[in-house]
């Protein structure tokens, strides 16, 4: 297996292992153990040791949501329709609030600094389509703003509550309003 593909196969296994231990947690240790490779070869496909590897996690998210939900917000050509692929994508990446936002994570850890640039991008990203969408559907700059804020807080928030309670049903409650409130609203 060239080494290209065998990197490509293992970002999603090392973003299981950061989502379930933290970037602090994700011991080399376990590591090698989630990947079933050894330290040489985890260091021959990623040099740079965990730091590599937790980008290339990052930016594979950030590729996912690029194509799955940044474009679509920016592209469909209904924007409510764009708006609702938003919700249905976002419940079916977070498996219906089974999973953390791995980008949320990093941004909380006490080596944050070292992934700033990639975790705000991906929310300034975000943002900044929703926001157009919005404004697409008709909403004024300062209430599309808002509604940004608001969704976007309100998927994040209630990642982290369904996680702390245990209680995924939180998080697609929490979408699911979210969405209601602006289809009815819209203008």
């Amino acid at each position: 297996m060239a080494a290209g593909t065998q990197r490509d196969e293992l970002i999603p296994v090392l973003a299981e292992i950061f989502r379930a231990y933290g970037y602090e947690g994700a011991s080399l240790a376990r590591i090698t153990e989630g990947t079933g490779l050894g330290k040489g070869s985890l260091y021959n496909l990623f040099p740079g040791g965990k730091d590599e590897m937790a980008n290339a996690v990052l930016s594979h998210i950030d590729g996912w949501f690029q194509r799955e939900v940044f474009v679509p917000l920016r592209e469909t050509a209904d924007a409510m329709a764009g708006i609702d692929r938003m919700f249905d994508e976002v419940k079916r990446y977070f498996l219906s609030g089974r999973k953390v936002c791995l980008v949320g994570v990093f941004a909380l850890v006490n080596v944050r600094d070292r992934f700033a640039d990639k975790v705000k991008s991906y929310f300034v990203d975000w943002a900044a389509a929703l926001h157009a969408a919005l404004q697409r559907g008709g909403y004024e700059v300062d209430e599309a703003a808002a509604l940004t804020e608001e969704i976007l807080a309100g998927i994040q928030g209630a990642l982290v509550l369904a996680r702390a309670v245990d209680d995924p049903d939180i998080f697609v409650r929490t979408l699911d309003r979210l969405q209601q409130r602006l289809q009815a609203s819209t203008v």
